[in-house]
């Protein structure tokens, strides 16, 4: 069984900084590309980050540029987010969810709707 499990949300305040983990079980880990995507109340889904599993690529959003950082732990079929500078438009609940890339040629983001797998969200509430 395919599981995605996010763990680290919480609240901090303006300027503080967080760790996100998502424990990945259930495939071959080195076959998919794993992101990180948002939604805040009555806003869409939004991709954060996404990092090809197999050769390390990473892509950002614009907004969170400079300040999030993806990376992965093969050994432990672990993705994490690492936030700093949380600022209250931040507020969301945070997803990973993986996309299958067992491909050889590079991983290219193309949208939430192409993930092939979800967990189920952790809140990050960052105030003033």
């Amino acid at each position: 069984e395919v599981q995605l499990v996010e763990s680290g949300g919480g609240l901090v305040q303006a300027g503080g900084s967080l760790r996100l983990s998502c424990l990945a079980s259930g495939f071959t880990f080195e076959h998919y590309a794993i992101g990180w995507f948002r939604q805040a109340p009555g806003q869409e889904r939004e991709g954060v980050a996404c990092i090809s599993i197999s050769d390390g690529k990473t892509n950002y959003a614009d907004s969170v540029k400079g300040r999030f950082t993806i990376s992965s732990d093969n050994a432990k079929n672990t993705v994490y987010l690492q936030m700093n500078n949380l600022q209250p438009e931040d507020t969301a609940v945070y997803y990973c969810a993986a996309q299958y890339w067992g491909y050889s040629y590079s991983y290219v983001y193309t949208g939430p709707e192409s993930m092939d797998y979800w967990g189920k969200g952790t809140l990050v509430t960052a105030s003033l």
